[in-house]
């Protein structure tokens, strides 16, 4: 590897962030993002976190709070998932319900930011960041509605973005600028595993110090390099299965009509995983298959 090369951001999620001395990092990130500034006091329990050698299909997840009390989701997505929209949308209503105790009032609801940082084709779009919000606006009128509330014998006026959550959606694979702005910066080191120099997006500079590929020791440059591996060797099992249970999809539907050929063409990609020993959970993300139909292929 090069000299400038970087560690990549879901390895360091995984195994540095969460170190207080690193927390500088992940907070110019979200910076970035939000437009404001962040810091992050703790970091809580998440599920994407194993650090076992059969985890490599497995999502990377960090969740952080901040100093307003507001917890941010942030993952990293390196293969396609079926209905990758519907999961960060229970990640984000089971965090909600997980940080309000039973008897808590309803004003105790945490606001929640979802960042997702995907390395796979998730649709058609020609931007690579996109930014997903709750409002109510008028249907006639085309304004926004302001809730007004009674608290502690004042009224307060609350827009409802600012207690609904909100979802970024980085889609690496589509930037191709020379980056300019510190959320270009940031993306082009997601791409290429490289921080120029000259960059200096909120975040970077502590990641050029601590996340040097060259700074590991050799048993863990060992582990990292493995990990760079499998996450190839992934998206080659995944892709490999897909075209051919797509092909035979293909082939199907036009002999047996086209739902029904998607239909075995789906299984068959299910089949092909299921022979490549790809776990039933992550082939139930990739089909949309159940667990039973998964077992009885």
């Amino acid at each position: 590897m090069e000299k400038d090369t970087y560690i990549r951001f879901d390895w360091a999620m995984k195994r540095m962030l969460r170190d207080k001395a690193n927390f500088g990092v992940l907070e110019g990130l979200i910076t970035v993002l939000l437009n404001e500034q962040v810091r992050i006091v703790e970091i809580l329990e998440s599920e994407g976190n194993q650090q076992t050698p059969e985890d490599k299909f497995n999502r990377v997840d960090i969740k952080a709070k901040n100093s307003k009390d507001e917890i941010i989701i942030v993952e990293i997505q390196n293969t396609r998932e079926l209905y990758y929209l519907e999961r960060i949308l229970y990640g984000v209503a089971k965090a909600i319900t997980e940080h309000i105790s039973l008897g808590k009032q309803y004003s105790e609801v945490k606001k929640i930011y979802s960042i997702s940082i995907l390395y796979f084709d998730i649709g058609k779009g020609s931007d690579y960041l996109y930014h997903g919000q709750n409002h109510f606006v008028g249907v006639h009128t085309g304004d926004r509605l302001q809730v007004t509330t009674r608290q502690e014998d004042a009224i307060i006026h609350k827009l409802p973005e600012k207690i609904f959550p909100e979802y970024y959606l980085i889609r690496v694979n589509e930037f191709n600028k020379v980056a300019k702005t510190p959320l270009e910066e940031w993306i082009s080191y997601f791409k290429t595993g490289k921080i120029s120099p000259d960059a200096h997006a909120p975040g970077l500079p502590e990641a050029r110090e601590k996340l040097r590929y060259y700074d590991m020791t050799p048993e863990e440059r060992h582990a990292y390099d493995e990990h760079l591996n499998a996450i190839m060797i992934q998206n080659d099992v995944l892709d490999g299965a897909r075209i051919e249970g797509l092909a035979e999809g293909r082939a199907e539907g036009r002999a047996e009509g086209l739902v029904e050929g998607r239909m075995k063409g789906i299984i068959t990609v299910a089949r092909n995983l299921k022979s490549m020993n790809v776990p039933a959970k992550e082939i139930v993300k990739a089909t949309g298959l159940s667990l039973e139909e998964i077992a009885g292929l």
